[in-house]
């Protein structure tokens, strides 16, 4: 994943994170290090191995982007608004002002 294929830069930096995390091939060097050596902050890091423990170990869940069900933060457009603007975008043009002074 990281050497071959198209993926976003968040993605391989989060599957870079986890190979140098991976304990299975021996000793770990210290957050510090690793975090020097793939130019993210330790947060990074510590994000990564957090949601890699939150998945249960699950590789592919960790390094993609989560999915949201719905968005944060509901529209404030609704129906009533388009409408009214709508109607408003299709109006005539209200008359020149008149200069001040006269």
């Amino acid at each position: 994943m990281t050497t071959t294929g198209v993926r976003g830069a968040s993605m391989i930096t989060r599957a870079r994170v986890l190979l140098a995390l991976d304990t299975s091939v021996g000793e770990v060097d210290s957050k510090e290090v690793i975090a020097a050596r793939l130019g993210v902050s330790g947060e990074t890091l510590r994000l990564v191995a957090k949601r890699f423990a939150e998945t249960g170990g699950d590789v592919h869940a960790t390094i993609a982007r989560k999915r949201c069900d719905l968005p944060p933060v509901p529209s404030p457009v609704t129906g009533e608004v388009e409408a009214r603007l709508i109607a408003l975008a299709y109006s005539p043009p209200p008359p020149p002002a008149m200069p001040a002074g006269r």
